[in-house]
């Protein structure tokens, strides 16, 4: 029986298979030993191989090839690998300006990744209903940035009415990985755009205006506008997995159409004579956060780096 995965508890999974039942699964015992460096070779959205037994739950015999994912490297065991979610259409990254704050950093390393596996992604800006006047216009500056660079860009407050109204164009009948660091408000997002789902919510840490964890799992959420919505836990950094250097400018779209015309094929952008990407650096038309992001992901490489703040 086929079906896919809708909720990862980390030792059940829901499978809603292909007559729309939910089937609770376990991973058959020896399919951790085939080489999936990840602490979960299952995620939320892969379609998978179930075989049922007579107490109405099933084991997961093999997946189906993934026409994509997002990846990131597990915080904990730096040479693993974490998939926060597959087969998706798109991904909106909620990012908050303040309360807390969204690093440039950690935007362009989950940026870099969906561009790495060909995920589509829009940069949700939430909670400008608490803005400030001066981080209103800084908020203002980021969406010109990145609506610059290619990325569509949408400003909501989660707790405002005209929020779905935004919202349900965007997301009717694709499968949308919701994700953000933790305290960016996704799960009240989710809140308003499923009613009567209640997904827990938290305040935010006064002491360090960071969030803290409420989602605990991650889940598919079926979408009022047709559609699925994928809710994740916040995370705090994103260490980006297997990705070699000279790969690394690719992802970077501005990067890369300036790189061409770098005197040398093989140029890092760090040193080189006739760098292109240097040159329009400091003529700014490369934002120096952009920039100093790409540099962090190039140190990624000297084993073990993993910084939280990204």
């Amino acid at each position: 029986m086929k079906g896919f995965v809708i909720k990862n508890t980390g030792s059940w999974y829901s499978v809603r298979t292909e007559d729309g039942q939910t089937v609770e699964c376990k991973i058959k015992g020896n399919f951790r030993l085939k080489g999936i460096r990840s602490t979960n070779p299952v995620a939320v959205g892969d379609w998978v191989e179930i075989l049922c037994n007579k107490e109405g739950t099933a084991f997961i015999t093999s997946i189906v090839d993934r026409r994509n994912y997002i990846i990131r490297k597990s915080s904990n065991l730096s040479k693993q690998s974490h998939i926060i979610a597959a087969n998706i259409d798109q991904a909106f990254l909620v990012v908050t300006v303040n309360y807390p704050a969204t690093s440039t950093t950690f935007i362009d390393r989950f940026l870099a990744s969906a561009e790495a596996y060909r995920v589509p992604v829009i940069l949700v800006f939430n909670k400008n209903d608490i803005l400030s006047e001066e981080e209103l216009h800084y908020q203002d500056l980021m969406m010109q940035l990145y609506d610059t660079i290619g990325y569509k860009c949408v400003a909501i407050s989660a707790h405002n009415d005209n929020c779905n109204d935004l919202l349900y164009p965007l997301l009717k009948d694709k499968i949308t990985l919701f994700s953000g660091n933790s305290g960016v408000g996704k799960s009240t997002l989710l809140n308003k755009l499923i009613p009567g789902i209640s997904l827990r919510t938290s305040e935010i840490s006064d002491a360090h205006n960071t969030g803290m964890h409420t989602t605990t799992f991650s889940e598919m959420l079926s979408l009022p506008c047709g559609g699925w919505a994928i809710d994740t836990p916040g995370i705090k950094g994103f260490g980006t997995f297997d990705m070699e250097p000279e790969e690394i400018c690719g992802y970077f779209k501005e990067i890369f159409s300036f790189s061409k015309d770098c005197r040398f094929n093989n140029c890092t952008h760090t040193h080189e004579p006739g760098c292109a990407v240097r040159k329009a650096l400091e003529e700014h038309y490369i934002a120096e956060s952009r920039y100093n992001s790409y540099l962090s992901m190039l140190d990624d490489k000297e084993e073990g780096k993993y910084r939280e703040a990204y």
